[in-house]
């Protein structure tokens, strides 16, 4: 007959077993589990911008270089305590793929993303120490609005080549058709950039400036074929 402490034994072997066999799962399948915090661009393995993966972080501000993320990593209370936990701080350089913002622009998004807002960013490519990111937040329950698309959407931006993916793959095509559609809709209805001018921005604008110079400089070479003439 198997004594208490034998049983004891036994399943503290059993317990061990699972706990190394989930932890070299989590070793080998690290783009699902996600739990290690990454305060630099060049931290991120490459495996993760290959496969596109999707990470959250806090937006502690915006630059007109991006934006600046802390990653706030998944945890999960069994793995995470088989890895040693150490201080890091540094904040992600994130970039709009396929998007350039306007000056107004990333005064929306400023307004846009509240202090500490958290976001999704899915990566699409590291070019240095910045990452090129579709970037999500969460609308309440299930829906969610991508800002790439949503600056464009509105007309405080202008889409750019999607760098870092294959022009052939299925998601270079879905999401440039996405921003292309975006800022189609922003052209068509006139909004931001693509407002039709009034004659109020024409008379402010540089254009204006530079056709009164030259009024300017046509009366004057008038006057002096006048005199010449006389």
């Amino acid at each position: 007959m198997t004594s208490g402490t034998e049983e004891v034994k036994g399943e503290e072997a059993v317990s061990i077993n699972y706990i190394a066999k989930l932890s070299e799962f989590a070793d080998k399948h690290i783009s699902f589990v996600r739990t290690s915090k990454f305060c630099s661009a060049l931290e991120i393995p490459v495996e993760f911008i290959e496969k596109n993966v999707k990470l959250r972080g806090r937006v502690n501000n915006i630059t007109e270089k991006g934006l600046e993320v802390e990653h706030i990593p998944i945890h999960l209370p069994l793995i995470s305590a088989l890895h040693r936990k150490t201080p890091s701080h540094g904040d992600l350089l994130i970039r709009l793929a396929g998007v350039e913002p306007t000056a107004d622009g990333r005064l929306w998004l400023k307004e846009k993303l509240k202090p500490s807002q958290m976001i999704w960013f899915r990566l699409i490519r590291r070019e240095h120490s910045a990452l090129d990111c579709l970037i999500l937040i969460n609308q309440g329950g299930l829906f969610s609005v991508c800002l790439n698309e949503e600056l464009l959407n509105l007309g405080l931006g202008r889409t750019a080549p999607i760098e870092g993916l294959h022009y052939s793959s299925k998601l270079y095509w879905k999401l440039h058709k996405r921003l292309l559609q975006a800022e189609m809709k922003a052209q068509k209805k006139g909004r931001g950039i693509w407002k039709e001018s009034t004659y109020w921005d024409f008379f402010v604008s540089d254009s204006f400036k530079r056709f009164a110079v030259v009024q300017q400089l046509k009366k004057f070479f008038a006057w002096i074929k006048l005199q010449i003439q006389k």
